[in-house]
């Protein structure tokens, strides 16, 4: 069986792409002010003061091992659109090269 009589997979186009990206990146930041709030909070609770740039770097660190488990579904959606984008690209390259060598693609 060659690839022609294969069967088709889904690809994502390049707006969906974007689209997956910039949510998993906005869900990811929302975690980071979060727990950067948190943390300056609970400084203001028991009345130490903490310094923004200190808790945003706890907020990071924090936020990288959480997101993996929290966003996962987002994470799988991003890798999904991704192979999409690249299938799709990977169809158009081997099209374009079976016309340079004069196939006829019938």
């Amino acid at each position: 069986m060659n690839a022609r009589n294969a069967e088709p997979v889904p690809t994502a186009t390049k707006g969906q792409l974007l689209r997956d990206v910039a949510l998993y990146t906005g869900a990811r930041l929302l975690l980071v002010i979060v727990i950067g709030a948190v943390i300056i909070g609970a400084g203001l609770l028991f009345d130490v003061d903490v310094p923004i740039l200190v808790a945003a770097v706890f907020a990071v660190l924090i936020s990288l091992p959480l997101s993996l488990l929290l966003f996962k579904s987002l994470r799988i959606r991003v890798n999904e659109s991704i192979a999409g984008v690249d299938e799709g690209r990977r169809r158009a390259r081997a099209d374009l090269q079976s016309k340079l060598r004069g196939e006829d693609g019938k």
